[in-house]
Formats: structure tokens, C-alpha cells, sequence
């Protein structure tokens, strides 16, 4: 029995609910709402956050974990890279960028109202510089890393997702045409809106 607690909205557990349904895992997902988190949950992950993944005794508390546990079960079109020698830490290194850095400006530009020390424009222009690296990443390619979706691309994608959304006409009118097209794309992608179905 596989089971994921997650709440759909939050871009870690879309993370991971598009790694399991590429990967073909079988999985029972539980709509956790985050204001009455339930007890089974609690049990299996202390720390109150989803996405946990509950599969055959073993507990994953982390996204991208849980993303690597279904691509280690099943990985038809190669996103971990392994025919490129520097594939992996390429992806490595882009997740940690994303995850780390440009999550704070994230969180800073679509919360500006809790942190009033810098206006909102403050906080995007710090969240782009990331914006304009990707961009130039898709030059040559329609995907960050490779002629194809990535772990990267997938890691990545529900953040941009909604550093875009936090001003949608600013977003459409900036010069990463590119990283729009590639936003679009995933966003209209059965992957994608096959883990957003209610």
C-alpha cells in the first residue's frame, strides 16, 4: 500500500505527485488540509508538512526524496540524466539554487506584506535574476538541462509556476520569452493536469 499525504496547492507535494504519476506508481493520495492535519500523518512524519509518502513501512518526508524513490522504481524517459557524465550534478546543483535561494525571494515577493523592510518590486527583482538564468539555460533547447524534461525541469516548474502567478501581467510582459513558452508547456501538459484534477 502506497500512500501520499498532500495538499495540492503546495509545490513540493506537486512535485512529487508529477515524479509518481511519470513513474507509474500506484499511489492513494490523502487531501491533507493543512489547518487539521490528520493524526495518521502526524504518526508516520513529525515535522506537520506534506508531501510524506507512506509505502510498505518506509516513510518519505521530502519531496525531492520522494521524487528520486519513484524515478529509482521506474524512469522511462531518463530524467535523472544518466547518459550525460554531468547530468546529475547539473541537477543537483540547479534544485539546490531553486530550493534555497530563489524560494526565500519567492516567498518575500508573494508575501511582501510580512516583510514591509523592502517594497514587492525589491523582492522580484532578486527572485529574477534566477528568472533570466533559466531563460538563458533554454536557449538552445526547449528544457533546462536537456532535448527533454528533466528532474530539474520538474523540481523547478510549480515554483516558477507561482512566481509568475503572483502578478501574471508583469510576468507575460518580461523579455524571458522562453521561460514562459516552457512554463506553458508543463502547465498544459497531461502530467500536469492530471496531478491537479480535483
Amino acid at each position: 500500500m502506497t500512500t501520499l499525504y498532500s495538499f495540492r496547492r503546495c509545490p513540493y507535494a506537486m512535485r512529487a505527485r508529477m515524479a509518481l504519476r511519470y513513474a507509474g506508481v500506484a499511489v492513494d493520495i490523502v487531501e491533507v488540509s493543512l489547518k487539521a492535519k490528520p493524526a495518521e500523518m502526524l504518526a508516520l512524519s513529525s515535522k506537520g508538512t506534506v508531501p510524506v509518502l507512506s509505502v510498505d513501512g518506509q516513510v518519505i518526508e521530502e519531496s525531492l526524496d520522494i521524487m528520486r524513490w519513484a524515478l529509482a522504481q521506474n524512469d522511462p524517459l531518463d530524467w535523472l540524466l544518466n547518459d550525460d557524465p554531468q547530468g546529475p550534478s547539473r541537477i543537483a546543483a540547479l534544485i539546490e539554487e531553486n530550493d534555497q535561494a530563489f524560494k526565500i525571494h519567492l516567498n518575500r515577493y508573494k508575501y511582501a506584506e510580512r516583510y514591509p523592510e523592502h517594497p514587492m518590486e525589491t523582492y522580484r527583482a532578486e527572485g529574477e535574476v534566477f528568472l533570466h538564468k533559466l531563460d538563458q539555460l533554454l536557449e538552445h533547447r526547449d528544457y533546462l538541462l536537456a532535448q527533454h524534461p528533466c528532474l530539474a525541469d520538474v523540481a523547478l516548474m510549480p515554483f516558477i509556476r507561482q512566481f509568475a502567478h503572483v502578478d501574471r501581467e508583469w510576468f507575460a510582459q518580461t523579455p524571458y520569452s522562453r521561460l514562459q513558452d516552457w512554463l506553458q508547456r508543463f502547465l498544459e501538459s497531461d502530467l500536469f493536469t492530471g496531478i491537479m484534477k480535483k
